[in-house]
C-alpha cells in the first residue's frame, strides 16, 4: 500500500516518463529509485522521494524545452533566478502541493522529483576521481552555506556550517556557486567518456562508474507503472551499496528528507 505522498509522487513520475519519452530524452531511476525498482518493483516502502538522473545533452535539453504550461507541474534549475532555490540540480514540482524541507533558507515548493545530470569524468577512474575532486569542493562548499545545523549531524559538520555563516552571503552568493557547480560538471561529454557520475549525489566519488553499466535505458516495473533505468542494475547497485539485496535494519528503515511542513491538497502558489 502506498502512502499518500509515494501515489503523488507516482503520478509525477508517470508524468516525466511520458514527457521524456514523447520528446526522445533519455533518462534513467538512480540511486534509491533504481534500487526500489530492482528489488522491491517499486518505491522502497519507507521511502519519500524519486531520484532520476539525464545524460548531459538530454538534461540541458529538458531545461530548454520545459513548458510551465502543463499549470500543474514545474521545472526548477540552479539557472532560475530565485534566491531561495538552493540545489545544484534540477526539480520538478508539483505545483498543487506544498512541501518545505529543512534548510538554512526556506524554500516552499511543492513535493518534488529530483532530476540530475549525469556528467562525463574522465577516460581512466584515476582521471575521474582526479578531475571529481574539483567538483566535490564547490559541492561541500555549497552545504556548508545552505545546509540546517542538525543534531544527527558529526559534530566537524555541524562547526564548518558555522564557519562558513561568518561568510557574508555577497562574498559567496549562492546563486553564483549553484551555476558555478553546474558549470564545472558538464566540462566533458556524457557519451565521449568511458566513466561518468552523478556529480552533485551524496555517494559522492562512489558515483563514478563507467558508463557502459548505465548502458541503454531499460524499462522496469515500478508499482503500477513502467519506468526507465539503468541497463546494468546490479553491477551499479552493488558499486554503490553492496549487498544491495539485504533489507538494512528496522533503525535504518527512515525517509531521507527532512521536512518541517508538508501539504498535499493545497499549493504551495496560492
Amino acid at each position: 500500500m502506498l502512502t499518500p505522498l509515494q501515489q503523488k509522487l507516482l503520478d509525477m513520475l508517470s508524468w516525466f516518463h511520458e514527457f521524456c519519452v514523447s520528446n526522445h530524452l533519455r533518462y534513467y531511476l538512480i540511486e534509491g529509485s533504481m534500487l526500489g525498482a530492482a528489488r522491491h518493483h517499486g518505491f522502497i516502502p519507507w521511502d519519500d522521494d524519486v531520484d532520476v538522473g539525464m545524460p548531459r545533452r538530454d538534461y540541458d535539453r529538458l531545461m530548454e524545452i520545459f513548458s510551465d504550461s502543463n499549470n500543474k507541474y514545474v521545472l526548477e534549475t540552479p539557472y532560475s533566478q530565485k534566491s531561495d532555490y538552493i540545489y545544484p540540480c534540477s526539480k520538478l514540482y508539483d505545483a498543487t502541493t506544498t512541501y518545505v524541507e529543512k534548510a538554512r533558507k526556506i524554500c516552499k515548493r511543492g513535493i518534488f522529483i529530483d532530476v540530475f545530470p549525469l556528467d562525463g569524468m574522465g577516460n581512466t577512474i584515476e582521471e575521474s576521481k582526479k578531475y571529481y575532486e574539483k567538483i566535490d569542493f564547490l559541492n561541500m562548499l555549497l552545504a556548508t552555506r545552505v545546509c540546517a545545523l542538525s543534531k544527527d549531524r558529526a559534530f566537524v559538520k555541524n562547526a564548518s556550517i558555522i564557519v562558513s555563516r561568518i561568510i557574508p552571503d555577497f562574498i559567496i552568493p549562492v546563486q553564483t556557486l549553484l551555476k558555478r557547480i553546474d558549470t564545472q560538471c558538464k566540462q566533458k561529454d556524457y557519451d565521449d567518456c568511458e566513466y561518468v557520475t552523478c556529480a552533485m549525489s551524496t555517494y559522492r566519488d562512489k558515483e563514478i562508474i563507467e558508463r557502459s553499466v548505465y548502458g541503454e535505458p531499460q524499462l522496469y516495473d515500478f508499482e503500477d507503472i513502467q519506468v526507465y533505468g539503468v541497463e546494468h542494475y546490479d553491477e551499479y547497485l552493488a558499486h554503490i551499496y553492496g549487498n544491495w539485496r539485504k533489507l538494512p535494519s528496522k533503525e535504518q528503515q527512515m525517509p531521507r528528507h527532512n521536512y518541517v511542513y508538508i501539504d498535499l491538497e493545497k499549493s504551495y502558489i496560492s
